[in-house]
């Protein structure tokens, strides 16, 4: 059942360097900087999204995610949902109106998994990057390198997935869209989505909590995901595996490394969802196929290298 959780907002990840992190995530990945704050953090947003904002960076000392944010349809809602997250048990944290610039209040609750996350319901909009909400045209001019269209979702690495599952579904209205299964039974991966998308957030299993996998940004078509790939070699950027397809979820993508080392996707297609869908299920043995569908084997890298 729906609660009223729209989408994901926003996701703030940590960097060693901020100058070539941004260049990375502007001249890149092709998003656009909307402003700066008193604590040296950069606000990015691609250009199809009307928030203000949906990258965070902000530097320190190791790489890695501080939290992921969701949008609410209403601050009733958030208030709402505040109570059940505390009746499930979670630790809350009311985070004030503007310690994101122009962002409201924030509730931030830890997840079984160990990762932060939170909800709010407003943020100030500024409408669809260089193209505007009346009589816009098909895209704006002057987007640099991939032109990522949105920030669609994170995959994150850490332990309790049924109680993630729970919280995820029963408390925050996701759906879970796909699953991998071990032959025990134990489920080691979960896609859940809170949309029509094929994920909205994923959770692989892994005994340390709290480990960011990778920040993932949608791009239109394939040729746009083989031309990221081009501008990869172009600069040097370090890449972990692609161009390829995925089995779960079928969308066609191409993984790489920020200067710190975290991870990011651009992808296209994807399957879809509703709430009468039954879960799509793969098989535990066929991890390597439901992962590079082309391959049918997976890299190590891919399963090891987490920030």
């Amino acid at each position: 059942m729906k609660k009223g959780v729209m989408r994901p907002g926003h996701v703030q990840i940590r960097v060693l360097d901020m100058d070539e992190a941004v260049k990375h995530y502007k001249d890149l990945l092709g998003l656009i900087e909307m402003d700066r704050d008193d604590q040296g953090r950069v606000y990015l947003k691609a250009w199809t999204e009307v928030d203000k904002f949906s990258v965070v960076l902000r530097e320190a000392d190791e790489p890695g995610m501080d939290f992921m944010g969701f949008k609410c349809l209403s601050e009733e809602v958030v208030d709402q949902l505040r109570g059940e997250l505390a009746a499930f048990g979670c630790e809350i944290e009311d985070v004030p109106e503007d310690e994101l610039k122009d962002c409201g209040r924030r509730v931030r609750f830890i997840a079984p998994t160990g990762h932060s996350f939170e909800i709010y319901a407003t943020k100030k909009q500024t409408g669809k990057w260089g193209v505007g909400n009346h009589n816009p045209e098909a895209w704006p001019r002057g987007l640099e390198g991939m032109k990522a269209t949105r920030f669609d979702h994170c995959l994150l690495y850490g332990p309790n997935l049924d109680e993630t599952l729970n919280l995820f579904r029963d408390v925050l209205g996701f759906d879970l869209a796909e699953q991998v299964m071990a032959p025990d039974g134990k489920r080691v991966s979960q896609f859940l989505t809170v949309s029509t998308k094929a994920h909205d957030i994923a959770f692989i299993h892994h005994e340390e909590p709290g480990k960011f996998h990778h920040a993932s940004f949608f791009l239109e078509t394939w040729q746009d995901v083989l031309k990221a790939a081009d501008l990869l070699s172009m600069t040097d950027t370090s890449i972990d595996i692609g161009p390829t397809r995925h089995g779960l979820t079928h969308g066609q993508t191409i993984y790489f490394f920020d200067p710190s080392g975290n991870r990011n996707e651009v992808f296209a297609g994807g399957d879809y969802h509703y709430p009468d869908h039954e879960p799509v299920t793969w098989d535990a043995e066929e991890l390597g196929k439901a992962i590079f569908y082309h391959d049918r084997v997976l890299n190590e890298r891919f399963m090891t290298v987490l920030t």
